[in-house]
């Protein structure tokens, strides 16, 4: 049988966890949590806005669109650029394990200040112009993204296996880093295949 000091021990105790579970999400603002994994995201969509119809075959003089977008989930504000590059398959990809870019030159670029849990998106239109192939090269002399005209003259031998003349749009996100005062590799890139065959 129990005694009545068990009983208010029951009752004191039954009380503070009636008061916490009140007070939780007042508590929630004032006590900072350890939160998950720290990220952010970047990617390229279709012309629908969907992870699907991207361009593949491309011909000179047709406009093409994309979505690229950055998602910032790093637990605080972040400035972001978003480098815009075009690749031949040969040339080299950002280095995932290194944590290193493509070392070739960003032709446009975004810059977004995100808040965190924030999303920014926005359209990238791209066209080619001065194309001509030769013996089993094809050489593009200009990409023009978003209405700005870049002399790249890029070329690409015929792919024997994959049957076409392959190029790369190559997107790599760059954050800031406050100690080094300067934008630093986020280790994020994303491509799309682009056949220069037509």
């Amino acid at each position: 049988m129990l005694k009545i000091d068990d009983y208010k021990l029951v009752f004191m105790s039954a009380g503070l966890i009636g008061i916490l579970l009140f007070a939780s999400p007042t508590l929630s603002l004032v006590l900072r949590l350890p939160g998950g994994e720290k990220f952010s995201e970047l990617w390229i969509l279709g012309p629908e806005h969907m992870a699907e119809d991207y361009p593949f075959n491309v011909e000179a003089g047709e406009e093409y669109l994309v979505y690229v977008g950055v998602g910032n989930h790093m637990g605080c504000s972040a400035y972001y650029v978003v480098y815009v590059k075009f690749r031949n398959q040969n040339e080299p990809l950002p280095n995932a394990t290194a944590a290193t870019p493509s070392p070739l030159p960003p032709l446009y670029e975004y810059r977004v200040f995100l808040e965190d849990g924030k999303t920014w998106e926005a359209p990238l239109t791209f066209s080619f112009s001065y194309v001509s192939r030769f013996e089993n090269q094809c050489l593009i002399e200009a990409l023009i993204i978003n209405n700005v005209t870049f002399s790249i003259d890029k070329s690409t031998a015929w792919d024997v296996n994959n049957i076409g003349y392959y190029y790369q749009l190559l997107i790599e996100l760059w954050i800031y880093n406050v100690e080094s005062e300067d934008f630093v590799f986020h280790n994020r890139f994303v491509g799309i295949w682009l056949n220069m065959t037509g």
